[in-house]
């Protein structure tokens, strides 16, 4: 491991896990030169993205050394939303200029209640997702960390594959049937990622923001983005019990929310040892509300927000406040540029 990704991976670990080392500021990978689309919809010899995935993870090495940054490069191989809820038995549809999508397929209860929980190996993209990640590892050696799938929620999850207006009226009339299907599908996803931490020890645990790195010993990181839709109360019900059974099972969390859920906030506070959290703010209120309630708690991982972004939330913190700002994918000159600049307003 070079000596600038070894500092950087424990600034991080620091960072998220131990005594404050300093705000992060990290860039993404730059682009692949040629990838052949998604490889968990493609009928495509799974070898074929070996050569991409490879070479952008070594030109993120080449990248990161000539920065200074605080990047952890990883070999990126993350994946559309759906690919546990196609193991269920949602299809999933490719689409042209955009990520696939799982189509739900439940509609009642007892369809729901029917449902058998399937191994993660039954859902075609996961089986091409895992081959892939054995041969990249095989390529790179069992040190490079490699990015585990797109991961939501188990409640996100069981909202993919159960009809949303009918889900949402089940929660009411049939909540008994819904939270045997969370269960079903945390049953799943962790037999999923005990067998990912088994066979990918190195593995970086966030799966986003890109350009944050968690190693699996410190927990799992999911997506929980369907708490916009729900009331704090059908929040606590359905959706916290699976959240902190996780975060307790791995040791920690990370959490991405794009929703405008700031109501929930003192709910996703309950998830022991929360890490970090990737939030995409709605304004009204902003970023104020999870900067004061997390201070010193959870580090913000800080991601689509240009350099006047990073200055408002830099205005905004609180004493303990903890920061990974990740600033994306930009050329060379123009990142050194970003960098100079947001390492003096973080000193």
């Amino acid at each position: 491991m070079p000596d600038r990704v070894a500092r950087n991976r424990q600034h991080q670990i620091d960072l998220f896990s131990g005594p404050f080392p300093g705000h992060a500021i990290t860039f993404d990978a730059p682009a692949p030169e040629a990838s052949p689309g998604d490889v968990t919809t493609s009928d495509r010899p799974v070898r074929d993205w070996v050569p991409a995935i490879v070479g952008q993870y070594r030109a993120w090495l080449t990248r990161t050394e000539a920065l200074g940054c605080d990047t952890v490069p990883v070999a990126p191989m993350t994946t559309h939303t759906g690919v546990f809820a196609e193991a269920f038995g949602c299809r999933v549809v490719p689409f042209k200029d955009s990520n696939a999508a799982a189509l739900p397929f439940v509609h009642t209860a007892a369809e729901a209640e029917a449902l058998a929980t399937p191994d993660w190996s039954a859902g075609r993209g996961l089986a091409r997702w895992w081959e892939l990640a054995e041969l990249v590892q095989a390529e790179l050696g069992p040190d490079a960390p490699i990015t585990g799938p797109d991961i939501q929620s188990p409640f996100d999850i069981a909202a993919l594959i159960w009809n949303k207006e009918d889900l949402f009226l089940a929660m009411v009339d049939a909540p008994d049937a819904v939270l045997a299907l969370v269960d079903k599908t945390y049953a799943l996803l962790t037999g999923f990622l005990d067998d990912f931490r088994r066979a990918f020890p190195q593995h970086n645990a966030i799966h986003c923001p890109g350009a944050a790195y968690g190693p699996p010993a410190l927990g799992c990181s999911l997506s929980e983005d369907e708490a916009g839709s729900l009331s704090p109360a059908m929040f606590e019900r359905f959706c916290l019990p699976s959240l902190v059974a996780m975060s307790e099972r791995y040791g920690g969390m990370w959490m991405h929310c794009c929703a405008k859920a700031d109501a929930h906030y003192p709910l996703f506070a309950r998830v022991p040892r929360l890490r970090g959290l990737n939030r995409v703010f709605q304004y009204p209120p902003g970023p104020g509300p999870a900067l004061e309630l997390f201070d010193g708690a959870t580090v913000h991982m800080v991601a689509w927000r240009d350099e006047a972004g990073v200055r408002e939330m830099l205005d905004l913190a609180r004493p303990d406040t903890r920061f990974l700002f990740d600033m994306g994918a930009r050329p060379l000159d123009e990142a050194r540029s970003c960098l100079e600049r947001l390492r003096g307003w973080c000193a």
